[in-house]
This record gives C-alpha cells, sequence and structure tokens, in this order.
C-alpha cells in the first residue's frame, strides 16, 4: 500500500521525532511503499496567503501553489498523521498543511452547496500523537485533535478505517510508559 505519513515536530531529537521514525521504519518493514512528509525539514509554509484565499474554490488553480503536496496527497492510499497536541490542537504546521492541501476539489467537493468527500483514494487513516495532560483533561477540553482526525479527515476521505494512537500524560511519562506506547505504536504499524 502506498503510504502518505506527515509528520509535523521541529526537533529531530523528541519523543515524537522517535513516533515518526517508528512509524515510517515499521510501515516500511512491513511492505508498504512510504512517502515520508516531515514538514518541518522541508520547509512547508503553512501561512495561506491571501491569493490562496481568493482563489480557494477555484478548483482548476486553487492546488497550483501547493501542487507537489497535493500530487502526494493523491497518490496515497493510506494517510498517517504524527504530530503532538499543543494548546489542544494540531502544531501550527500541520494546521497549515491541512488549510493549504486539503482544498475544494482535493479532499472535498461542493455538490449542490453540500461537502461531499474527494479523497476516497485514502482507504486507511491513522494518527500517532501525544498529549501533555491526561485523557480526562483532554476530553473535559472535547480533544478538537481526535474530532479532526476521526470526524472530520476521517469524512473527507469517505469513512475508511481510522486508527488513533494517543499517549496521554506526557508530562508525566517515563522511560517505560513511552517504550510501551512505542511498541504499541510498533505493533499496531506493523499489522496496518
Amino acid at each position: 500500500m502506498r503510504i502518505l505519513v506527515v509528520h509535523a515536530h521541529p526537533v529531530e531529537t523528541s519523543f515524537n521525532a522517535a513516533l515518526h521514525r517508528t512509524t515510517v521504519d515499521t510501515l516500511r518493514a512491513a511492505g508498504h511503499a512510504v512517502d515520508d512528509c516531515d514538514l518541518y525539514a522541508e520547509g512547508f509554509d503553512p501561512v495561506l496567503s491571501r491569493a490562496e484565499r481568493l482563489g480557494y474554490h477555484d478548483t482548476d488553480a486553487n492546488r497550483d501553489p501547493v501542487r507537489a503536496h497535493v500530487d502526494r496527497l493523491l497518490a496515497a492510499e493510506a494517510l498517517v498523521f504524527v504530530h503532538p497536541v499543543w494548546n489542544f490542537g494540531f502544531p501550527a504546521i500541520l494546521k497549515g498543511y491541512l488549510d493549504r492541501v486539503f482544498l475544494p476539489g482535493v479532499s472535498f467537493r461542493l455538490v449542490d452547496g453540500k461537502v461531499r468527500p474527494a479523497l476516497t483514494n485514502v482507504r486507511r487513516l491513522a494518527a500517532v500523537t501525544s498529549y501533555g495532560g491526561t485523557r480526562m483533561r483532554a476530553l473535559l477540553a472535547g480533544d478538537p485533535p481526535r474530532k479532526a482526525v476521526t470526524r472530520v479527515i476521517r469524512a473527507a476521505c469517505g469513512f475508511p478505517p481510522v486508527t488513533y494512537l494517543a499517549h496521554y500524560d506526557m508530562n508525566r511519562s517515563t522511560d517505560a510508559t513511552r517504550a510501551a506506547f512505542l511498541a504499541r505504536v510498533e505493533r499496531t504499524m506493523r499489522a496496518f
């Protein structure tokens, strides 16, 4: 399977970078063709320009500024996001990627004013993430990143199976809890 892995963390020595490496290495070892999109390493510009917003609904031209990323997304049969949760949301670079790449005509179509999925090439969806706080704290805040992946992005893909792996309470994590989560990510990606 062709899998696009989208990684969003600026520090190559972080636990999130270890999650990214484990995800990519395990998927490749399982025989998948992995397109590894490290947004920070690639210098992705997350800022939606005025011109892009004005041309947002022009499906003939809206993808031009991010064509390479759109092409990668449209070539994928599966999509995996690897990112931390910061301030109960995605890192800005990942939010900007979604704003600039998940465009009308790419991730959705408007049919009679209603949104219809367009990323039906994506047959599997996953997120591998970490939260500073506990699961309860995330629930009390509404857990926007989980909802974005398991509802909004999933809907854009035509409701494929979704896997959401989250390591909670990173603020008090230990070597043992991090190792256990890495092992869980490896097991899950091996069977992906």
